[in-house]
């Protein structure tokens, strides 16, 4: 049997299990193998319950005597206790709170294995544990030898449907002994120059340690074996980076002049004297887009750094170079906003723009097409219709892409492949912790705006709970009352944007009813007209509404520079980065502005959250704390991301094996030791990796 047979063919699959495991992304024994344990537990303290001695972690091997929903305030606490006998003599209690569905998964006769804590009982007399874990060893699964769920140090992975962890362990056990060899595809001089083991070794260490492996280091994933495999895939995936930056720079692309003509139109649009973080971006770009070679550049920068404005520079010189340019937006509020402010922009210098989006109406939709395909629109700004198959550029040259990580990869790549090479911005007003942007954006060379325009004052935020609102509404009425506006936001909670959207509207007529009976107020959801949108954010930006409730659509995109409060109604249930671009929203003009983060009871996470928030200006170290409490999955919304799915390795708690993986991957691509194995290397990435890492694929 080698890494490669279909899944099904080990023994002890079939086609039923292998369907639920390629659930899993298991299909063949070496993603089995992949497959890591999330924790360890050591049950190498086997002993008969007559053995055993209070205050002791042991395993205990023993058969159900008797279970029961204990009556003992059943209501309340759901307490479920089991008697164990081993035919030595004693027996044993356990016990678990909260446990009423275990009187279906624990029966009488059953054979468990038992780990846990020991303790007296001096009510009763007699030992017990406390919420042991537990494995039943006797059922419908024959789970094969005993030794290899006890009496040893034992791996926990996570359940796949009816595979528990039992049966993980017992096939992984299987594929072991049956695989014949286990190529080690990691180059020689790297994994010596490391000291890393080889990959039969850490393949069976990371599935069943040798007894004296230190437990703590295998629940922080830092013995050799896991450290090896870790930086494995932080390697490949790094590689194949590499070797997308250097095909890159190979390819043939448009050499763009930064004539005097763009220098001139460049001065007669900026409404106002760049930043000097503005200035030294736009030198990057300019001398990016001078290469023969396409531009693959990420502009990151805090909320309100002038990102569109830089934009809208590097737009410049590809008009005036007789190209045109794309803007994709992921939203089609954030497309329109981004449509109002680059027409302003680019009037005194006359360029002709188009906004296309999913409700452009057909007979509008098919004039814009020929207006594109016949190179009429100079700037085309839209959402995914701009991907449309049937939507053909004239002579596209440059492609900016906003919010990127909201975009599929294969998206992206249908976008860029519009032009024959353009140079290609990626603008992300979302501050991407390093670690991320080594990985999903690793591709891209980095610009950083680190600098907010001229008179800009921090936002002041405030933590108020609900039941102090009225305190929240008098202080609003005071802005308002100076000229200020301000915005009421309620979240979109998972799917449930008609929830969000019915909560948003009852707020509205309260508020303007009830609360502020004198005020205009306007309501602004993600399933209004484009129309409706359109003249609802304009009349808040021309003064004439002076509040504005709304669900997350204002997160990105409208911008109104006379708001100065943000109320964001049940904060907790957003997550950082989120509340930080609400944020954003207010701030824009010379006036101080407030943040107001109104909250129920708050459980310890989203205090943290909270208090983050109200600490911090700075969305990088926000978004650094976002990735840590959310994880890098949550943290983006993994599957449109375009983030790898790694089996191992985690980019929080593995940042500094990143590096390291990056720093060696960087070194192999440019200084291989043979041409050969560079190659080879190639020939891996390409067979193992382009499945589950299309990103490395996208150029």
């Amino acid at each position: 049997m080698t890494l490669d047979t279909p899944i099904k063919y080990l023994k002890g699959v079939g086609p039923a299990r292998a369907e639920i495991l390629e659930t899993k992304g298991i299909h063949t024994v070496e993603d089995l193998l992949g497959y890591a344990p999330f924790r360890y537990e050591d049950r190498s303290n086997l002993k008969p319950i007559s053995r055993l001695a209070p205050g002791e972690m042991a395993t205990v091997i023993a058969g159900v005597k008797s279970a029961r929903l204990s009556a003992f305030r059943r209501r309340e606490l759901g307490m479920f206790e089991a008697e164990f006998t081993d035919g030595s003599g004693m027996t044993l209690l356990a016990r678990w709170f909260h446990a009423a569905y275990l009187k279906d998964v624990l029966q009488t006769g059953q054979r468990i294995a038992l780990y846990g804590k020991v303790d007296w009982d001096a009510r009763q007399g007699g030992l017990f544990m406390l919420h042991p874990e537990f494995e039943i060893l006797s059922g419908s699964d024959e789970e094969g030898d005993a030794s290899l769920h006890v009496g040893r140090i034992v791996p926990i992975y996570e359940a796949a449907g009816k595979i528990t962890t039992r049966v993980f362990r017992r096939l992984t056990h299987t594929a072991l002994a049956a695989v014949s060899a286990v190529p080690d595809p990691l180059p020689e001089n790297v994994r010596r120059r490391l000291g890393l083991p080889d990959r039969r070794t850490a393949l069976s260490s990371l599935h069943f340690p040798a007894p004296d492996t230190d437990l703590r280091l295998l629940n922080e994933f830092r013995t050799p074996a896991q450290v090896r495999l870790i930086f494995e895939e932080f390697f490949w995936l790094e590689c194949g980076l590499a070797l997308k930056r250097r095909d890159l720079r190979r390819q043939t692309g448009i050499a763009f002049s930064l004539s005097d003509r763009a220098r001139e139109q460049i001065k007669r649009m900026l409404p106002f004297r760049p930043t000097t973080a503005q200035k030294r971006v736009l030198a990057e770009i300019a001398k990016d887009m001078a290469a023969p070679h396409p531009m693959n550049r990420l502009l990151q920068g805090d909320v309100g750094s002038g990102k569109t404005l830089v934009a809208a520079e590097t737009a410049v010189i590809a008009v005036e170079n007789g190209y045109q340019v794309a803007v994709l937006a992921p939203t089609e509020i954030l497309a329109a906003q981004h449509y109002y402010y680059l027409r302003n922009l680019f009037a005194p210098l006359g360029y002709s723009l188009v906004l296309l989006t999913g409700s452009t109406g057909a007979r509008e939709k098919a004039r814009l097409k020929k207006l594109i395909a016949e190179g009429a629109a100079q700037v085309v700004i839209g959402t995914h219709a701009v991907l449309e198959p049937d939507v053909e550029f004239h002579k596209l040259g440059l492609a900016i892409v906003d919010e990127q990580h909201r975009f599929g990869v294969m998206q992206r790549l249908r976008f860029i492949r519009k032009g024959i090479h353009p140079d290609v911005l990626v603008m992300t007003a979302t501050p991407i912790p390093r670690t991320l942007a080594l990985t999903l954006y690793g591709d891209l060379d980095v610009s950083l705006l680190d600098e907010l325009p001229p008179g800009r004052k921090p936002v002041i935020t405030k933590h108020v709970t609900e039941d102090r609102i009225e305190l929240v509404y008098s202080f609003l009425k005071q802005q308002v009352d100076r000229g200020r506006q301000a915005y009421i936001v309620y979240p979109v909670i998972d799917e449930s944007e008609a929830t969000a959207i019915k909560a948003a509207r009852r707020m509205y007529e309260h508020l303007s009813q009830v609360v502020f009976p004198g005020l205009p107020i306007g309501l602004l959801h993600g399933r209004l007209p484009a129309a409706e949108k359109e003249s609802v954010m304009d009349r808040f930006k021309r003064g004439e509404l002076k509040i504005l409730v709304s669900t997350t659509v204002i997160e990105v995109g409208v911008d109104a520079p006379n708001a100065t409060v943000m109320v964001i109604e049940q904060a907790e249930r957003f997550g950082l980065a989120q509340l930080h671009q609400l944020r954003g929203r207010v701030g824009r003009g010379a006036e101080q502005s407030y943040c107001i983060l109104v909250t129920g009871k708050l459980n310890p996470v989203a205090e943290e959250r909270i208090r983050a928030l109200v600490g911090s200006n700075d969305g990088f170290q926000i978004a650094e704390m976002d990735l840590r409490l959310r994880g890098p999955g949550e943290f983006f919304g993994t599957r449109q991301s375009g983030l790898p799915a790694m089996r191992i390795a985690n980019l929080v708690r593995d940042a500094e094996l990143l590096v390291k993986a990056r720093a060696e991957a960087s070194r192999f691509v440019s200084e291989p030791p043979t041409r050969e194995a560079l190659e080879q290397a190639v020939a891996y990435l390409r067979n193992n990796w382009q499945r589950r890492y299309g990103l490395v694929e996208v150029a």
